[in-house]
């Protein structure tokens, strides 16, 4: 019986599995539409049913406008896909991201795991779990404190003295010879890829030097975010292509290696470390000096830049050269002595990893932003180029600025802020899950547990009832308080203004899971934008061509070509600096 049972489902299976595959398939999307209750939001009626429409919005590589379009036609909140919801109320911000709310990062940040030798790597950044982050940063925190910036300007001044002396070699003119075309964005993030590695190993890794992708790291980390952006909308797509069980098994045994470039630097440079301290134990030298202790001082890593009262950071003479025990791999090695049970070697090079990936990337589609509005809006160019003429600098021979230098110059904070808004790095909603078992009130709005959340600073950032009514326009004097907007408007009200800008920029996220090293990125950025300004002259190659944007998770640019010509640096008693002048290492 049983047997001719079987043979009756083959049978009916095999006659009918068309039909019954579509049943399937319908009930399914029914499901999706009616999912947790968010068909009471409105969205693309696709979106509701399957995430395939966002995978694709986000593959067509724009989906911020998509975004902002959607906001703009159906409200503050939108179905993005059949579990995930879009918020563009600012009021959202501090009830999904603010501290202690329990709502976790979703599998988005998986996709974004790298892997050595087969395993995945959980970092601060792509963890979901919220008690390891808590005890990692914890280990960390210390080392990306503001107050430890002025252990990284060393580092950051090497290298862009290398980066002042290469731009004028390699791409600067006179009046008399026009130089070559320069691919900023490019040419920035070799820049942001040096800075940091100098600042986490200690060590260069030659972008500047050979002007060329070393290992094709760029183009390998280009290539990945165009393949996590799209994927990450379906995390379980991973398991069958990076993360293939099969293939990662293949690259435990040996067979294939799929550790990324970044990753195989990392490794090296850790192993050269921790083979120079054990020769150093050996020989019984002196132990390195102090690090940073290990403290749980979160506040220090959301603390604002200091204002123009911060004390003087004096440049280091040119050829002296930072102690290797400041470098960040030095601090994660020492959090490592301190905390062994929970910080391995595996841990520290996670985030010796991780700063490549966020340290380059974000930063250098920061400092392109800042340079790209200063251009295309010349009158807001030459107010910056006169605040720095007229700025007391120590440094009058290769145009450097330090960073207290930079702290008193408001309008270039002004700019810097104003690309912040305009241009966030990150180009996708920044999504966590909704806590249980009862779910939470969002913005006014009740959600189940278990439902995908998330703002995107591209939409927060264009609220005008925060920033005013030509949100789409870069105005930095809108961050000045002696430069009133409205009629009749008082200092006070002005600044209480702009406190509440500050208080919703979101581009290096918020609460806990902000990005820890956007304190070091801040260094980079306030630095090289006033030096670069000060020694070159820099204009379009093409005035009337548009960059093009490419939203892969960070919303990169292309087609930002540039000519430099070098420029006279500006003495306050008026002297001028013989334009003959090279700049030395």
């Amino acid at each position: 019986m049983a047997v001719v049972g079987n043979s009756v489902v083959i049978s009916f299976l095999a006659q009918y599995w068309l039909p019954i595959l579509l049943s399937a398939v319908v009930a399914r999307l029914v499901r999706n539409r009616y999912h947790n209750g968010l068909n009471k939001y409105p969205g693309p009626f696709l979106a509701s049913l399957t995430d395939l429409w966002r995978m694709w919005d986000v593959y067509c590589q724009r989906p911020e406008l998509t975004h902002q379009r959607l906001h703009a036609k159906y409200g503050d909140v939108v179905r993005l896909g059949p579990n995930t919801l879009s918020f563009a109320d600012p009021k959202a911000l501090k009830s999904i991201y603010g501290l202690n709310k329990g709502f976790i990062k979703s599998d988005f940040y998986i996709v974004q795991q790298s892997t050595v030798k087969g395993h995945n790597l959980a970092s601060l950044f792509s963890t979901t779990d919220n008690t390891f982050h808590a005890q990692f940063r914890r280990c960390v925190n210390a080392a990306f404190a503001m107050s430890a910036l002025v252990q990284y300007e060393p580092f950051v001044d090497n290298t862009t003295r290398l980066f002042l002396r290469q731009t004028e070699r390699l791409y600067s003119g006179d009046r008399h010879r026009a130089g070559a075309v320069c691919d900023l964005t490019r040419w920035l993030q070799f820049y942001a890829f040096d800075v940091i590695g100098e600042i986490t190993y200690g060590r260069r890794h030659g972008f500047l030097e050979k002007n060329e992708d070393i290992d094709g790291i760029v183009g390998y980390l280009s290539n990945l975010f165009l393949y996590v952006a799209p994927i990450g909308q379906i995390p379980w797509l991973d398991l069958l292509f990076l993360k293939n069980p099969i293939y990662l098994k293949l690259s435990q045994w040996g067979f294939i290696d799929a550790t990324m470039p970044v990753a195989r630097f990392a490794r090296a440079r850790m192993a050269e470390r921790l083979d120079s301290d054990a020769e150093a134990l050996l020989s019984k030298k002196k132990p390195p000096a102090p690090l940073l202790p290990v403290t749980n001082d979160d506040a220090a890593l959301d603390a604002p830049p200091p204002d123009s009262a911060a004390p003087e950071v004096a440049p280091i003479a040119r050829d002296e050269k930072p102690a290797p025990a400041t470098d960040l791999l030095s601090k994660f090695l020492a959090a490592r002595d301190a905390r062994p049970d929970f910080m391995t070697d595996t841990l520290v090079q996670t985030m010796a990893v991780s700063m490549a990936f966020a340290g380059s990337e974000t930063t250098a589609i920061s400092l392109s932003a800042v340079l790209y509005y200063l251009l295309r809006h010349p009158r807001c160019l030459a107010r910056l180029r006169a605040e720095l003429d007229a700025g007391a600098f120590a440094d009058w021979d290769t145009g450097l600025v330090t960073w207290a230098e930079s702290q008193r110059l408001p309008y270039l904070d002004a700019c810097v802020k104003e690309a912040f808004r305009l241009h966030p790095a990150a180009g996708l909603p920044l999504e966590r899950v909704v806590p249980g078992p009862g779910g939470v009130e969002v913005a006014g709005n009740y959600v189940r547990a278990g439902t995908i959340v998330g703002c995107s600073a591209w939409v927060i950032h264009r609220r005008p009832e925060i920033w005013g009514e030509d949100v789409e326009a870069f105005r930095p004097e809108r961050w000045l308080v002696d430069e009133r907007d409205g009629e009749g408007e008082t200092r006070a009200e002005k600044e209480r203004r702009v406190r509440e800008m500050n208080g919703y920029m979101f581009q290096f996220g918020m609460g806990s899971r902000t990005c820890i090293g956007k304190n070091i990125s801040l260094l980079e950025i306030y630095k090289v934008v006033p030096s670069l300004l000060r020694r070159f002259e820099i204009r379009f190659k093409d005035p009337n061509q548009e960059w093009k944007l490419v939203n892969a998770w960070f919303v990169k640019q292309q087609n930002f070509e540039v000519l430099f010509e070098l420029r006279d640096l500006v003495k306050p008693e008026g002297e001028q600096a013989p334009k003959e002048q090279k700049i030395e290492a």
